[in-house]
């Protein structure tokens, strides 16, 4: 089959198209046996003339050889257009495993990029407090810090260099970014007073590098 719009790939509903009209054909095919069905029964083969050779009277020649015609070209345009739903059938499933493969390769070259590209975490979420500042803003267990406001891989000496930042941005909100499930992650943190310990409601414990 030629691709439909002159090179253009095939389309689901080019397909459908197709189906459409095989549906159509059909149904017209249908409609002439039912036209032989109506003149005694006259099939596609039984004989138009009578045992003297004779055209035969009871039924209406003209309809009969009318439709007989009509069932051959249909059957040859059914047959042709079975082909052709045939091969866009495969154009588009072969399409659609070439597209699966490239989202796949994307993905993985992606996530390689990302492994590559993801900066050095000194810190490492292990608790959070349900209902706290932490817990509000995103934070979660097992997320490795990378930047904890102006903290970060080059600078970190201990937690007290956190539990500082912590002190002089009660109320404002902190920048941290986080490396969670090998992915960069950002984070808006406002330490506050709320019911429970402290201003953030997480432990935070230094990564041994």
């Amino acid at each position: 089959m030629a691709e439909p719009g002159g090179g253009r790939p095939v389309t689901v509903s080019d397909v459908q198209q197709l189906v459409r009209r095989k549906d159509e054909i059909e149904a017209q095919i249908k409609a002439c046996y039912e036209l032989l069905e109506g003149q005694k029964g006259v099939g596609m083969h039984e004989p138009l003339v009578d045992a003297e050779g004779f055209p035969r009277a009871d039924i209406d020649l003209y309809q009969v050889r009318t439709a007989r015609h009509n069932i051959i070209c249909l059957q040859n345009d059914h047959k042709a257009l079975m082909k052709q739903v045939e091969e866009a059938l495969h154009k588009l499933h072969a399409r659609e495993k070439e597209k699966h493969a490239r989202d796949e390769a994307e993905a993985l070259a992606e996530a390689m990029s990302q492994n590559q590209s993801l900066p050095q975490a000194f810190a490492k979420v292990n608790a959070v407090t349900p209902g706290s500042p932490a817990s509000v803003s995103g934070l979660q267990v097992d997320d490795e810090i990378v930047e904890f406001g102006s903290v970060n891989a080059n600078n970190f000496q201990n937690l007290q260099n956190i539990a500082m930042v912590v002190q002089h941005s009660e109320g404002r909100p902190l920048s941290v970014t986080v490396i969670r499930g090998g992915r960069r992650v950002h984070v808006g943190l406002t330490p506050k007073r709320w019911a429970g310990k402290g201003l953030l409601g997480c432990n935070i414990i230094p990564l041994q590098r």
